[in-house]
């Protein structure tokens, strides 16, 4: 089963908490503060391997959560960091925001690496915080959370030739016999319901890979027919084959042909219309196909070259391979990438302005309630458990201007604040 789009979930492990502990080892009764901080939490990272072709993968498994870093030790000694959680896809796979549809990574080389979530950072331990007014602190963070998001994965397929053309035209046929790719075969529209990939092998022992995908038809830009599922899988193709039924054996007029599906291809993508192009005029071997193709040849006018075949006696396919593996040596595998990251959208590390620190609002219970990403972090990473602890919180949500900002929304003594899933007072 062929998989090319799939939604799942990822979140990095959440950093280790630091450590409240003091050294009180023989004749060192006050050796003073002495706890460690937590390690880092592991990234996920997607990582390209050549010998994946689909997301199927993918459609078993949804959810990946990396380690969270281990916690401080006593004696000062640090939290081991965990390890990034490394998740194989396929070449051709792009990464974006579900929620947002940001392109986060696109990934093409065997090998290549993103980082697609961040893994939160290790709590400190209380020698972290040790002043010349506190030699003897009770305080120590919790872990930093690790960046969790739902992605979209999209599959392109990095075939150097696309096999275009209205169903039942043979472009599964001649995959077939030119490559060992066993395509299903039949005389009936959509017989390929998934894009078929087959390595060709000419007779100087050059090769390619070649893709049949499934037929377009008139609409298929705009989602008609099944085309429209594969149509992004043309894009990263160097060479495009179109393979025409010259023997019109289903009553259409094969130069409309040639038109429809050329339209269909610039509309999906304008930079279609330049991509090099070879006239595939199948179904020779049947009546009337010699009169069509001169009649074509006359319509086309030279736009492209046209090579008569038949898939099903194998005449002319010695030519045909030959003729696109010159054009493929023509063209750089690195020409369609860098023409894609010219063109399109591209992953742009670029500087994020800094977000507010926090938002009121008021439910309609007359609660206020505090969000805001920085607050929220520094509200996890802050270990209740302890006063001393508490009160840095507090003092960090007087610094942000929390207490203003909650008089200026009218908050009164006694009025009830809440922060996440946590409850408090005001107090003036």
């Amino acid at each position: 089963m062929f998989v090319d789009q799939v939604k799942v979930y990822i979140k990095a492990g959440d950093g280790g908490n630091g450590l409240v502990a003091f050294r009180r080892e023989i004749y060192e009764p006050k050796g003073g503060p002495a706890g460690g901080d937590g390690g880092n939490g592991g990234d996920v990272v997607f990582e390209v391997d050549e010998g994946l072709n689909t997301l199927m993968d993918f459609r078993y498994q949804r959810h990946f959560k990396a380690k969270r870093g281990q916690n401080g030790m006593s004696k000062g000694q640090h939290g081991r960091n965990a390890d990034p959680l490394v998740v194989p896809v396929p070449p051709g796979t792009t990464v974006r925001n579900a929620e947002t549809g940001e392109l986060i990574a696109d990934l093409v080389t065997h090998k290549q690496q993103a980082i697609i979530a961040q893994g939160g950072r290790g709590g400190r331990g209380n020698i972290k915080f040790v002043s010349a007014r506190n030699r003897a602190p009770e305080i120590a963070e919790n872990g930093e959370p690790g960046e969790e998001l739902d992605v979209q994965l999209e599959l392109k397929l990095l075939a150097d030739v696309g096999l275009v053309g209205f169903p039942s035209v043979g472009k599964s046929t001649l995959l077939s016999v030119v490559s060992a790719a066993k395509p299903k075969i039949a005389d009936y529209h959509f017989t390929t319901l998934a894009p078929n990939l087959g390595v060709v092998e000419t007779a100087d022992q050059r090769s390619f890979v070649m893709a049949d995908l499934p037929g377009l038809i008139e609409g298929a830009h705009e989602g008609i027919g099944l085309g429209h599922q594969f149509l992004r899988h043309v894009e990263r193709t160097r060479v495009i084959v179109h393979v025409i039924d010259m023997a019109a054996s289903e009553g259409r007029d094969p130069y409309e042909d040639y038109v429809t599906i050329n339209e269909e291809l610039k509309q999906y993508d304008a930079r279609l219309e330049d991509r090099p192009q070879i006239i595939v005029a199948n179904k020779m071997d049947m009546p009337d196909a010699q009169d069509h193709l001169e009649l074509f040849k006359e319509q086309l006018n030279d736009q492209a070259p046209v090579y008569p075949i038949s898939a099903y006696t194998k005449d002319g396919l010695k030519d045909v391979l030959f003729a696109i593996a010159d054009l493929l040596d023509q063209i750089p595998k690195t020409d369609i990438l860098e023409e894609e990251t010219e063109e399109t959208e591209r992953v742009v590390y670029r500087h994020k302005p800094e977000e507010d620190d926090f938002k009121i609002t008021r439910d309609p219970d007359g609660t206020f309630v505090i969000s805001g990403s920085k607050i929220e972090r520094q509200f996890k990473m802050t270990d209740f458990s302890r006063d001393e602890s508490v009160r840095r919180f507090s003092r960090q949500m007087r610094s942000y201007g929390v207490d203003d900002a909650l008089r200026k929304k009218g908050a009164k003594d006694g009025d009830t604040v809440r922060l996440l899933d946590f409850e408090f007072e005001f107090v003036e």
